[in-house]
């Protein structure tokens, strides 16, 4: 009888195709740290081409590079996009918040990452993207792995470094007492009942992504990000409610006010209906939980102690970041991005915000954010992969 992991690859390949870009395939890449990857990849026909390797964040997919994947190929490039460990159609993660969170670590992350490229064939790829909580895994690969990763672009997470520890816990206690009561989304991500909040969200999964997605873009006008002063509650009380929630409410009840009207909707060209409704089939059938444990290994002591030994280093290989200038994730943590100006990123030839885009930046400005991409790979193109 197959093995539990073997049934859920079976179920995997059985799902419809992904409606892809001309030029753009999926495929299963198996024996990677113990999953069976799903990774869109372009410009695979040609071999001996050098290779970018795109991470996505949350709540997304590989098929959030869909338009940056032919893009790089067209340049010569073979553009590789996977569906993370607890995202999509890789299969091989427990799917539980009760179960083992540890390989949701993020050095195993890095491990995933690391043992993709091997299984792809290459010792090492031109560069490592990544996007939202695909950023710092693009940073360890970098800062552990630099004979691997020979370049690093960040979008919309800054990296400050690794962390010697968790930040001050006694913020959410200060969060808990401010007049009106916050909670940091990071933490009740964390929670045990945030995965089946967001599942089964009172409009509908589908319509709690279109408001997600739309709270945290260029769309929403709200979106003025500045620095914060300092990790402490009167700070922390000024990022939108998406980040330092109500406390008491769930994140789909938090953006729901926020829905996007039907005529905005209609000409919402960097998401359509159909492009969401990639990603709200995905999540309803895998649910979130994944994606939420990576949230648990972040905010939780036992977990953050494992980069502890990595504390006081850089990234020694080129680096770059990208954002929206409308992304409040770029300050959400107050002092990452000078950190990561002034030492974490020792090789930064690039701090770019590109008009017009929030936080889901490679959606929302493909062609700017392509045309960035490719100008820092030109400029690094001895990091070319082997």
């Amino acid at each position: 009888m197959p093995n539990l992991s073997e049934k859920e690859i079976n179920r995997a390949r059985d799902l419809p195709p992904l409606q892809l870009p001309a030029g753009v395939r999926a495929r299963y890449v198996s024996g990677v740290n113990g999953l069976t990857m799903h990774v869109l990849e372009a410009g695979y026909e040609a071999p001996g081409r050098p290779a970018v390797l795109l991470l996505h964040g949350f709540p997304e997919l590989a098929y959030s590079w869909r338009h940056l994947l032919p893009r790089l190929a067209a340049a010569g490039y073979h553009a590789i996009a996977p569906d993370q460990r607890g995202y999509g159609r890789t299969a091989g993660w427990d799917a539980h918040h009760d179960g083992d969170v540890a390989p949701f670590r993020m050095l195993n992350l890095v491990r995933d990452a690391s043992e993709l490229v091997a299984a792809l064939g290459y010792r090492a790829v031109a560069a490592v993207v990544g996007h939202d909580f695909g950023a710092p895994v693009a940073a360890y690969c970098a800062l552990t792995r630099p004979e691997m990763f020979r370049a690093v672009v960040l979008m919309s997470a800054p990296f400050g470094g690794p962390p010697a520890g968790l930040p001050e816990e006694r913020v959410h206690r200060e969060l808990a007492r401010l007049p009106r009561p916050r909670q940091h989304y990071q933490w009740y991500y964390s929670s045990p009942e945030a995965g089946e909040h967001l599942r089964r969200a009172p409009h509908g999964l589908h319509a709690f992504l279109r408001a997600y997605y739309h709270c945290k873009s260029a769309d929403w006008p709200a979106n003025r990000p500045h620095p914060l002063a300092s990790w402490s509650a009167e700070s922390l009380a000024q990022l939108p409610e998406y980040y330092v929630m109500e406390l008491g409410k769930t994140m789909a009840e938090t953006v729901a006010p926020h829905m996007p009207s039907a005529a905005q909707i209609a000409s919402c060209r960097w998401l359509t209906e159909a492009d969401l409704a990639v990603y709200s089939a995905e999540f309803a059938r895998t649910g979130f939980q994944g994606g939420l444990n990576w949230y648990c290994c972040s905010t939780q002591a036992e977990h953050v102690a494992t980069l502890r030994p990595l504390a006081g280093r850089s990234i020694e290989v080129p680096a770059a970041f990208i954002a929206g200038r409308s992304d409040w994730g770029v300050y959400q943590k107050p002092g990452d991005f000078e950190r990561m100006r002034s030492h974490a990123l020792r090789r930064m030839t690039g701090c770019h915000f590109v008009e017009g885009a929030g936080h889901w930046v490679q959606q929302e400005r493909p062609g700017e954010v392509g045309d960035l991409l490719l100008a820092f790979l030109r400029e690094n193109s001895s990091s070319n992969s082997g």
